[in-house]
């Protein structure tokens, strides 16, 4: 694939957007690099803002619909910035039946976090995700990318207490 030049200023001077960058013009700012793109401003900026969604649907000529459709499918993708840990518990149906919903209501009475919400010090982010793809561990729960699961309520309490005051 020949790699094209398309005429669009990132939204501001950071120079991590070389990275992005790269990305599509490995690709050629095709269409199909949608997904590895997104990636990339993940990982380099740690999360996906309304401006680089932007960018994104004019660098590769994408409707900004699509773009925002793709970014808020997948819970990869984060909108907003996230705190320095991320929980992430699946709410699925499976962990639904096992607990997830008392996990709901302890983050909020416990930390006052209701689901996508950081604390104010910026330390701990609160996450749910429809499905992880884990349902043999039911309930399923995601410490800063560890897969923690097959837990009973009062089990999965104090592993999050353990894990935020880890730190301290």
């Amino acid at each position: 694939m020949v790699a094209t030049t398309r005429k669009v200023n990132p939204p501001d001077g950071d120079r991590r957007w070389k990275i992005v960058e790269a990305t599509m013009r490995r690709h050629g700012y095709a269409s199909t690099a949608l997904i590895e793109t997104l990636h990339s401003i993940q990982e380099t900026f740690g999360f996906v803002s309304r401006e680089a969604l932007n960018y994104v649907a004019e660098s590769l000529n994408i409707p900004p619909a699509k773009v925002f459709g793709v970014a808020t499918f997948y819970n990869l993708f984060n909108l907003n910035p996230v705190g320095e840990h991320v929980f992430s518990l699946c709410t699925g149906t499976a962990c639904y039946v096992k607990g997830a919903g008392e996990i709901v209501d302890f983050m909020k009475e416990e930390f006052g976090l209701e689901p996508g919400q950081t604390t104010p010090d910026g330390k701990l982010t609160f996450m749910v995700a429809r499905c992880v793809g884990a349902c043999g561990l039911a309930p399923v729960m995601i410490l800063d990318g560890e897969v923690v699961g097959k837990l009973g309520v009062e089990e999965m309490k104090a592993k999050i207490r353990e894990w935020v005051n880890h730190d301290k």
